[in-house]
């Protein structure tokens, strides 16, 4: 069956950077992205990338982060620099197969002032 596990998330200072990472299997990804959901907001769209490496980002973060994957080991990274206390929330996993589309669990990012 398809899966994705998110890790890497954590604590850092205002100005830090961290890098999440998604772990897929069970299947051939297309598409790939991360989201993100902090308290009393909805989820949205951090960035996107292709199986072919075209990316694209949301304004908010547009030149601080950088989404990257490894196709040989199904594995997707967002490289967050630079990062605001804005920035804190869960950072969820999400990958577009032939048979359906699928979540992580979602990993926590606290970014402290």
């Amino acid at each position: 069956q398809v899966q994705l596990v998110e890790s890497g998330g954590g604590l850092v200072q205002a100005g830090g950077s961290l890098r999440v990472s998604c772990a897929g299997s069970g299947s051939i990804f297309n598409a790939m992205g991360w989201y993100r959901q902090a308290p009393g907001k909805q989820r949205e769209l951090v960035a996107t990338i292709t199986r072919g490496g075209s990316t694209n980002y949301a304004d908010s973060v547009k030149g601080r982060f950088t989404i990257s994957r490894d196709n040989a080991r199904n594995m997707v990274y967002l490289q967050m620099n630079s990062l605001k206390p804005e920035d804190t929330a869960v950072y969820y996993c999400n990958a577009m197969t032939w048979s359906g589309t699928y979540w992580g669990q979602g990993t926590q990012v606290t970014v402290s002032a």
